[in-house]
């Protein structure tokens, strides 16, 4: 797999499910949404550890920093 996912966009995931896990640890998102919710942020984590986010690939999207030639 070739990394399509930047630094800035793996931060954000990363940010997005913590928010995610925290509000469902506190019972503030309960029921079928929070395990919706909860499931979204696991693939948020894995997805930013991994650096490929498969969504964007049949796309051909991109986040990373495009590396200039000597």
């Amino acid at each position: 797999m070739k990394k399509n996912m930047g630094t800035t966009d793996r931060v954000v995931r990363i940010i997005i499910a913590a928010v995610i896990a925290l509000l469902y640890f506190t019972n503030v998102i309960t029921g079928t949404l929070g395990i919706v919710l909860l499931v979204l942020a696991g693939v948020f984590l894995l997805t930013s550890f991994v650096s490929f986010c498969p969504l964007y690939a049949p796309f051909g999207l991109s986040t990373c920093a495009v590396k200039k030639q000597p």
